[in-house]
């Protein structure tokens, strides 16, 4: 037994996917590099959703409604919830403030210090990793300019 929505909508996401990657063949290179890395996976995950569809041999199971972990206490869901808030809140601020190219290793290097409480070798190394992956692809090979952060401007270090 399938699910005639979940077939449907797989049908029509690969539908729409297939059209983006389609289109964005004659696009000049840089123009068409976005819908083809996201076009080609999603049609890809599409399909793979129609054929368990169609050919998955177990009856679809009842939708669940979302819930929260229960066997925690309150207070503890909800001071895990504000900190995540917290570090997403915090690496908007350091954006603005300094620029991306300073907040993504700095939120980095600090996410697995304080709170990951990683060592000082493995937090800088994996922080320089992410830095040098991020600044080759999006600043090098990409060429996509990130605005300085308000306090290079405020300063006139931009």
């Amino acid at each position: 037994m399938y699910s005639k929505a979940s077939l449907v909508l797989g049908f029509s996401i690969m539908i729409f996917s297939a059209w983006a990657v389609i289109s964005a063949t004659a696009w000049p290179w840089k123009a068409a590099l976005f819908p083809l890395v996201i076009g080609i996976p999603v049609f890809c995950l599409a399909a793979a959703e129609v054929l368990w569809v169609l050919l998955g041999s177990t009856p679809q199971e009842q939708a669940m409604d979302f819930q929260l972990s229960t066997h925690l206490p309150r207070k503890t869901m909800l001071q895990r919830t504000l900190v995540s808030v917290g570090w997403i809140v915090g690496f908007f601020a350091a954006i603005v403030l300094v620029g991306f190219l300073i907040a993504v290793p700095l939120f980095v290097f600090l996410y697995l210090k304080v709170q990951g409480r990683e060592g000082w070798v493995f937090s800088s190394v994996f922080t320089l990793v992410v830095w040098v992956f991020f600044y080759g692809l999006f600043d090098q090979l990409l060429h996509l300019p990130f605005p300085d952060g308000w306090i290079q401007v405020w300063t006139g270090l931009n």
